[in-house]
């Protein structure tokens, strides 16, 4: 038994050695290996951890705000539409009662353009009827003078101004 494991130890030795592993020197860098990560773990990974916890949190926290934004961004979006269809139906009632008005204020400025004509129409003919009558009055008068005059030249002599004046008169209501 002795032979198998000195062979065994020797190969061992010659796997080792060939590929030139020193045990001592192994052994000194795990216990290096496990110090630093100790260290490590103890005073490096947790610093490490915070930050990349904290910049997680930035991270979702920016998330949320982005969210937030395109929800108020939305939202902002629906109310200038609510309003750009109100501001236009409220232009369209404005457009429509100012066509109602220039419609009313246009009838009624005919309507009074027509009662001022109709009023200038009246007065020009109360204007000639007074006119009408003046001159029926002067032709009167004037008719009552020439007859006197051609009584005068065919009788002769003058009669009294209102005798002449009855006579045409009467004569005058006969023709009628």
């Amino acid at each position: 038994m002795q032979s198998y494991t000195q062979f065994g130890e020797a190969a061992n030795k010659s796997v080792f050695e060939s590929l030139g592993i020193d045990w001592q020197m192994l052994i000194l860098q795990i216990i290096a290996f496990l110090i630093l990560v100790f260290i490590l773990g103890k005073y490096v990974y947790p610093w490490l951890m915070k930050s990349v916890d904290e910049r997680q949190a930035k991270i979702e926290e920016a998330s949320k705000a982005a969210a937030e934004a395109q929800t108020a961004a939305e939202d902002a979006e629906i109310r200038v539409e609510k309003l750009l269809k109100e501001a236009r139906t409220e232009a369209a009632d404005i457009l429509a009662t100012a066509k109602l008005e220039s419609a009313a204020a246009l009838a009624a400025s005919e309507e009074k353009a027509k009662k001022r004509s109709e009023q200038i129409v009246a007065d020009a003919q109360d204007e000639i009827q007074k006119e009408v009558v003046s001159a029926k009055k002067a032709l009167h008068n004037e008719t009552l003078e020439l007859v006197a005059l051609a009584t005068e030249k065919v009788v002769g002599k003058a009669v009294s101004s209102k005798i002449d004046e009855s006579l045409i008169t009467d004569s005058l209501k006969a023709v009628k």
